[in-house]
């Protein structure tokens, strides 16, 4: 049965302004980064600056050392995707494709992990990064990303579990391990899964502000969410110039959804709830 054109243009004038309304903390903030001094405090609510004051972007990025901060958060969101990605692929290999006592069991337990919110745990995993002397390093940002997200793990879990057992029996019968299993079967038929699993903890690294805020004691270690707070810190209410450092820290998200949108939308669309 066809669809009547009313519902349509209703789903999707509801859609834009759902859009919209989403969109606006956004666009103030640009427009805000663009605004004068005085603009900024107006009384009047005006979204867009009268005169574009572009000034205001290399005025930001000179009171903070932004380069080395956008280093420094590249490092960690670099490290940290490629761990949740390589680690979890693999725990998620063996909950899908192998059999061993006990493996329904410890996967329930993996599970139970995400109801256990992460404040509980950050006081003993801060003890245990200052016993190793980890504090003050990245380390404690980017070792545990190599051990897997159980979130992440249960995604993958569930994208491999689509795939045809077929394709695994045909390669062991060709002589292949299981590493070479995962690594030349399950790995490029899993490319859009694994992209959003890279994209998310990309994302969550590069805006992450308490993992930082809680190990890094060294101002030439900040990432670029300390860096906007120091801003703020030592230069008050200059809202305009911590605009304009908040939309350059944006930007390399927006560039990468835009770059990764198809194979990130096809990995969520794909992966199925099959188990």
């Amino acid at each position: 049965m066809k669809t009547p054109r009313w519902k349509v243009w209703a789903g999707h004038a509801t859609l834009l302004v759902l859009s919209a309304a989403a969109l606006l903390p956004f666009v103030w903030m640009v427009g805000t980064s663009l605004k004068a001094d005085a603009e900024v405090f107006s009384p009047r609510l005006e979204f867009l600056p009268s005169r574009p004051v572009w000034e205001n972007y290399p005025r930001a990025l000179a009171y903070i050392p932004f380069a080395r901060y956008a280093l420094n958060t590249l490092i960690v969101a670099v490290f940290s995707a490629a761990g949740v990605t390589l680690a979890s692929s693999l725990v998620a290999y063996s909950f899908s494709r192998l059999k061993w006592p006990g493996r329904d069991a410890v996967f329930f337990l993996l599970l139970s992990t995400l109801m256990l919110p992460a404040q509980v745990t950050m006081l003993p995993v801060f003890v245990v990064f200052k016993t190793l002397g980890w504090v003050g390093t990245f380390k404690p940002l980017i070792v545990p990303s190599f051990f897997g997200s159980a979130f992440f793990i249960f995604l993958l879990r569930q994208f491999f579990m689509t795939i045809p057992q077929e394709l695994s029996d045909a390669a062991r019968m060709d002589g292949a391990g299981e590493l070479d299993i995962w690594r030349r079967v399950m790995l490029p038929l899993s490319r859009p899964a694994l992209t959003t699993v890279a994209l998310f903890t990309f994302m969550g690294a590069w805006n992450d502000f308490l993992g930082p805020l809680m190990y890094l004691n060294d101002d030439t270690m900040y990432t670029l969410s300390l860096g906007l707070q120091q801003f703020v810190t030592q230069h008050g209410a200059q809202w305009n110039l911590l605009m304009a450092a908040s939309v350059v820290m944006t930007l390399p998200i927006i560039l990468l959804w835009f770059l990764g949108q198809r194979t990130f939308v096809q990995g969520v669309t794909l992966t199925g709830v099959k188990g």
